[in-house]
């Protein structure tokens, strides 16, 4: 979709609770004007793919959101996928151990879909990092699990909390794993007509 000409003036509204985005925004020297997170039913589709469910999902959370004239919505949505599965927050602690004990010594991949509303128009990609985590003992995930990190998160993990100690490697957008690939945020604010100043324009 083409880009918009820059406007100032234009009001940022952030459709994320998440105090992880807020402050990844801040690194770039943007601070939302408000936030408004939707309320919408997160559940996979039967056989929906991991990457189509991010952007599914990032899309619909920007349609619930109401905005007036002059407002430009960010959204987005973080699945963590181990193959075709789709590992969402779980529900708890006992789901949570069942995704580490899933991930551990394994690849993964992190999927991480932004998706910017203005008026009618969106703008939306997703970002995909391939992650690797090591080989987790009992006790690793039970001490982990005592943490309460875990909780909100996909897959069971944070990668900028305690369970960084378990993730030698990563392939792609370190941003995206935490929650929001800066990169592809600014683009598609850009593109929107927001504009960002200094050296992030």
């Amino acid at each position: 979709m083409s880009a918009l000409p820059p406007e100032n003036g234009l009001r940022l509204i952030l459709g994320s609770a998440s105090p992880r985005r807020r402050d990844l925004l801040a690194q770039i020297g943007v601070k939302p004007d408000d936030v408004r997170p939707p309320d919408i039913d997160e559940t996979p589709h039967r056989g929906e793919l991991p990457r189509a469910y991010a952007r599914r999902i990032a899309e619909q959370k920007s349609r619930a959101v109401a905005l007036d004239g002059g407002e430009v919505l960010l959204c987005a949505d973080t699945t963590v996928a181990l193959g075709r599965r789709i590992m969402g927050k779980p529900a708890d602690a006992a789901e949570a151990a069942r995704f580490l004990h899933l991930l551990s010594g394994r690849r993964h991949t992190v999927i991480t879909a932004v998706a910017v509303r203005r008026g009618d128009r969106i703008w939306a990609r997703e970002v995909e990092t391939a992650v690797r985590m090591k080989r987790l003992s009992n006790p690793e995930v039970n001490t982990y699990l005592a943490t309460g990190d875990w909780q909100g998160k996909a897959g069971g993990y944070a990668i900028q909390g305690p369970a960084g100690a378990f993730i030698p490697w990563i392939n792609g957008s370190f941003t995206g794993v935490v929650g929001l690939p800066l990169s592809e945020t600014a683009g598609l604010l850009m593109a929107a007509g927001y504009p960002l100043h200094g050296d992030f324009a």
